[in-house]
């Protein structure tokens, strides 16, 4: 494949992670171009410790919103209600808020040291304790609830603007089933392309009183970020605090079932055993030390991408080094203000469109794991692990708080799906 073939799968990779890497400094408070700088260091970070054999892309981690939110409002009952109303725009502000980001990204840099130890752990044990734990039958629902729960986000972009969003995924799936060659290996880079434009002619036809495509924030983009300045216009150096660590670093261990969850989706897409090869313990490794400097250098946590699995699954193109340049290509965007902007001028229901076609593919790699394992369902122990699995995970996928401590639906079927099919007995 020629370099230029290779740069433009790099660029669809970019589009696919982009919108939900800085939305999460969005929610927090960071800076965006942090966000995708760190992104794309942490992705190269990750491919060195893994052999450069895992073909991920590592971008800002969801897990950690609530706990870094509260960790910065820090129990201000002006601040919580802020936050409660949504009023970002000046929770954000508010320097009582600002002056605790710093102990909060030194939480963020706390639940790096925490995946660094888990990593030692599953290296002490070995694989085989964990693929005894992960099964097939707990493995293939848990694809399947990954899938799901990240659709309600693409059906909720796509529902900006339904027109848009149905053109955007025909695009993708036309490309997809009918190209030829170079087309067939970026449908969603040519659907975000051709979303694109019609989001520009419907601006011009039917004038909306908010237009899809603002070209403003473009220009008033900087051209370079001032990646010198270390007063916090750009980096923010971490500080630490017991009450931020205990707050933030034990989001680590919920994240690390999720990882799981996409480490085995990754390996069943590439159709290798990445568990195995380079092994569980390099990949918690590499998101760990990934999320330690992303916290050091004022960026949010790092966790594998669905996104990227999701168009990995779509173009079965599988080179890890694609998935570098993407990398790359976050780094410059993070320091030339320009081309940020332009890729956050993408309209929410082009995102949308693509997605519903992305995190379909996650769940229906779930349902093809179940079916080539040949899962017994005459089993009642199978049945009610699935759905046990898919019931909680997809009903729950808001999360659950207990006080201060929030944990995913996805982690609390994990552990529950896990159990059963640990403690129901095997039918004879």
């Amino acid at each position: 494949m020629t370099t230029s073939k290779k740069i433009l799968l790099g660029f669809q990779h970019l589009f696919a992670m982009f919108g939900a890497t800085v939305l999460v400094p969005k929610l927090t408070g960071l800076n965006p171009a942090v966000a995708l700088f760190t992104a794309g260091i942490g992705t190269l970070i990750f491919h060195l410790v893994t052999k450069r054999k895992v073909p991920v892309f590592l971008g800002s981690s969801f897990a950690f919103i609530p706990a870094f939110q509260m960790a910065c409002i820090n129990n201000n009952p002006e601040l919580l209600q802020l936050l409660r109303d949504e009023r970002f725009d000046l929770l954000f502000k508010d320097p009582r808020y600002l002056e605790r980001i710093p102990y909060a990204l030194g939480g963020v840099m706390a639940a790096g040291l925490v995946f660094m130890l888990l990593s030692l752990c599953v290296k002490l044990f070995g694989p085989d304790l964990i693929r005894s734990l992960f099964p097939p039958i707990v493995t293939g629902p848990i694809i399947v609830v990954i899938g799901l729960t990240l659709a309600p986000s693409a059906m909720q972009s796509a529902s900006v603007n339904w027109i848009i969003a149905i053109i955007t995924l025909l695009v993708v799936i036309i490309t997809s089933v009918f190209a030829k060659g170079f087309f067939k290996l970026v449908p969603v880079l040519i659907g975000i392309a051709s979303g694109y434009i019609v989001s520009i002619l419907f601006d011009l036809i039917a004038k909306p009183a908010v237009p899809f495509i603002d070209f403003a924030s473009i220009k008033s983009a900087s051209w370079i970020s001032p990646i010198w300045d270390f007063s916090g216009t750009f980096f923010v150096l971490p500080k630490f605090e017991l009450g931020a660590i205990i707050l933030i670093a034990p989001i680590a261990l919920v994240v690390f079932m999720e990882h799981i969850g996409d480490i085995t989706i990754n390996g069943t897409v590439v159709g290798k055993d990445f568990i195995k090869d380079p092994g569980l313990h390099r990949t918690l490794l590499g998101d760990g030390i990934a999320t330690f400097f992303a916290g050091l250098l004022g960026g949010p946590a790092s966790t594998t991408y669905a996104e990227n699995t999701g168009v990995l699954a779509v173009t079965k193109v599988y080179d890890p080094f694609i998935l570098r340049l993407a990398a790359c290509f976050s780094i410059i965007l993070g320091l030339f203000g320009k081309f940020g902007a332009i890729l956050q001028t993408i309209p929410a229901p082009v995102l949308g469109g693509v997605s519903i076609l992305l995190f379909g593919m996650i769940a229906s790699i779930g349902m093809r794991t179940i079916a080539e394992s040949k899962v017994d369902f005459s089993q009642s122990r199978n049945f009610i692990t699935v759905a046990l699995i898919l019931v909680i995970g997809i009903g729950l996928s808001g999360g659950v708080s207990f006080g201060t401590f929030h944990v995913s639906g996805l982690f609390l079927a994990v552990i529950i799906g896990v159990a059963a099919n640990a403690a129901l007995p095997k039918e004879v």
